[in-house]
């Protein structure tokens, strides 16, 4: 999910605690751990700043947001509570540990997907089934805020409800991915899914051997062919993986790929995020150039 999104369900998370008898540090801490641990697993944004060798986009959503690894971000937030307000409560730990597993369970949904099993599996988890903005979310988090203010003494009742239908949401939109993906399967060798930011409307790519092609697609409609795209399979990619190390991270991130190698680029791209004749995770050497 995006930053704004995952500082909502902070906000939630520390919106559903009673604090009428807390004191002022006691909520200072219970918000730093809820805000705090709800965005602490995107902190591998930084190792931008030292990768040489192209592995970003599979450092990205890696080992941070490993399940094995969301304790310790929890212990870390107790901690931090404790120096910071002089606060200790065994509450905060399972309070920071709910809020990172619910920031790297909610990332296994989009089509970015996570290494939620890190270190232990290097695959690249990903369900396709909810939009990496979705704006559902904010409806209902926004109405639970809203109706929190007209009466305070109900709010954490409010977000409780709020975490209800936020969880109801996932379950009918994943449902309803699975059962289009199935659909898929029985004429496509390689599928993937990904969710529109419009709730029950998917993309689904489907390729066979060099032939892509994406469809917009619900329950209640026909399926819809957006874009048909080729592939050149039989190009021998080491001399791009040799000269952009990007690409090589990109092929092993992806489900799959498509290759691109005409008379200009030689390059690969996702193809779950291509919209408008182009891909934004497109890595490519310019052969002009090269020559």
């Amino acid at each position: 999910m995006d930053s704004v999104t995952h500082t909502l369900f902070g906000l939630a998370l520390y919106g559903a605690v009673d604090k009428k008898h807390m004191e002022k540090t006691q909520k200072r801490a219970y918000l730093l751990t809820a805000v705090g641990a709800s965005q602490i697993p995107d902190i591998d944004v930084i190792s931008q700043f030292w990768d040489t060798d192209g592995l970003y986009q599979m450092w990205h959503r890696g080992i941070t947001h490993s399940v094995f690894l969301t304790p310790i971000w929890a212990l870390l937030f107790v901690l931090l509570s404790f120096l910071l307000f002089k606060v200790k409560d065994l509450k905060l730990f399972f309070l920071g540990w709910l809020a990172v597993f619910i920031h790297n369970t909610s990332d296994l949904f989009n089509a970015w997907g996570t290494g939620y099993l890190e270190p232990y599996s290097n695959i690249r988890i990903t369900f396709g089934t909810i939009p990496i903005i979705d704006f559902v979310f904010w409806f209902i988090l926004g109405t639970a805020f809203i109706a929190s203010r007209k009466n305070k003494a109900k709010s954490p009742y409010y977000f409780k409800f709020a975490w209800v239908f936020i969880a109801l949401h996932i379950v009918v939109q994943s449902v309803q991915g699975w059962l289009i993906y199935n659909q898929y399967e029985n004429d496509y060798k390689q599928i993937a899914l990904s969710a529109g930011f419009i709730p029950w409307t998917y993309s689904v790519i489907a390729k066979n051997d060099s032939n892509v092609k994406i469809f917009q697609d619900n329950l209640f409609t026909d399926r819809k062919l957006q874009y048909e795209l080729t592939s050149s399979e039989e190009t021998d990619l080491n001399g791009l993986f040799a000269k952009k190390p990007e690409a090589k991270t990109l092929y092993e991130w992806s489900p799959f790929v498509v290759i691109v190698n005409d008379g200009e680029k030689l390059g690969i791209y996702d193809p779950r995020f291509y919209r408008n004749g182009q891909s934004f995770l497109f890595e490519y050497i310019d052969k002009t150039q090269a020559k």
